[in-house]
Formats: structure tokens, sequence, C-alpha cells
């Protein structure tokens, strides 16, 4: 089994770009030391410690719907719940390794895990 560097998710509401068109499906590496490193660096995050989010997930996002190179105005862009969905998304990866979460039934008590990359799209 190969290590897994890349994960996919489906943001809750999604990005309109600016044709109006929506992108939900999404892929995100793991990120790197100098992912996490090189942020501090831009002017945006020394002005607002707040903007480092916002460059950090446009380093580590592969992939938005057609959108292939993603710039900070990107996630700029996402509306709040799916900023929130990616940053516990990057977390859950980056922290352990993958994107189920635990979680039990309230009626039966069966465990059974639930995968985050397509939690949020489905009904």
């Amino acid at each position: 089994m190969a290590f897994q560097t890349e994960f996919k998710f489906t943001l809750p509401k999604g990005f309109v770009d600016k044709d109006g068109n929506l992108h939900r499906e999404g892929l995100m590496r793991l990120a790197t030391a100098k992912d996490e490193i090189a942020p501090l660096q831009d002017y945006r995050v020394q002005a607002n410690r707040a903007y480092l989010v916002i460059i950090l997930l446009s380093r580590v996002i592969v992939k938005l719907g057609t959108v292939d190179h993603i710039r900070p105005d990107h996630i700029e862009g996402l509306f709040s719940s799916d900023l929130a969905y990616l940053q516990d998304f990057y977390r859950k990866i980056n922290e352990e390794g993958s994107a189920k979460l635990p979680a039990k039934c309230p009626s039966c008590g069966h465990e059974f895990e639930v995968d985050m990359g397509g939690v949020a799209g489905e009904s």
C-alpha cells in the first residue's frame, strides 16, 4: 500500500469563479515544512496574521473543480463555511494522515469511519 499524500474533498457550498461556475470537488496534498514556513515571509501575513490560512491553503490545494493553479484570491473568494471546512480538513490530513473520522451510530452503537472527503457534498 502506497503512502497517501493527496486527499479528495467536497466543499459544502463551493467556489464560484469569475464566470459564475461552481466548483465543489477538490484535491489537497499534505503540507511540507516549507508550506508552513514560507507564508510567514509574505507581507500580507506579516500585516495580518489571520491571512496565514489563506496563503497556506493556496499552497496545498492542488485542484478545485477545473481550477488547477490555486491562488490566494481563490481562497479569499470562498464562503466562510467552505474556509472552515478546508481548515478542518487540512488539520485532519496533516495531523492524522487520514481524512477519516471515527463515528458511532447513536441508535445501535455500531462503530464505523466517515470519510470527510465525501461528507460535505453528499445529500
